[in-house]
């Protein structure tokens, strides 16, 4: 079980309760799982915050502040590492939201039904509604 769990961390980053999660599919009755993550957690092979730093620099050009905080949520993150990774995803959202907006939409939109569009996909992408106003905005000064 020892040797699973680190050829998982070998790959990439996990969290605490991720790790567990897979390791638990494999795990026998005289495993002991928490005891396992436990010590490579005392000895920094597994740690919450450099798992909660790695999503937030490969999402935050992609997505928005509340599906990265969702996402570490599922992972089982601390409340506190979620609120340092919304304030870090939080200080360029505007223009990572513009610039997914750029790239999925060549053009600005031309109506409602293309602004309706355009706030739909930006808001799947976990950008909140003041952000999709401001990126959606810029473009139709003159549409209502």
């Amino acid at each position: 079980m020892r040797q699973r769990a680190l050829d998982y961390l070998g790959k990439r980053e996990y969290s605490y309760v991720e790790l567990a999660k897979k390791l638990k599919a494999f795990a026998e009755e005289t495993d002991d799982i928490a005891a396992i993550l436990d010590d490579f957690k005392a000895r920094g092979w597994l740690s919450d915050a450099r798992f909660t730093e790695q999503l937030v620099h490969a999402r935050q050009t992609k997505f928005g502040s509340a599906r990265v905080a969702n996402e570490l949520r599922e992972k089982g993150v601390a409340d506190e590492l979620i609120a340092s990774a919304v304030a870090t995803v939080k200080t360029n959202e505007l223009e990572h939201a513009r610039e997914a907006c750029r790239k999925k939409y060549k053009e600005s939109p031309k109506s409602r039904e293309d602004w309706a569009r355009q706030a739909r996909f930006l808001q799947s992408r976990g950008f909140g509604f003041d952000t999709i106003k401001k990126v959606l905005s810029n473009s139709t000064e003159d549409n209502d």
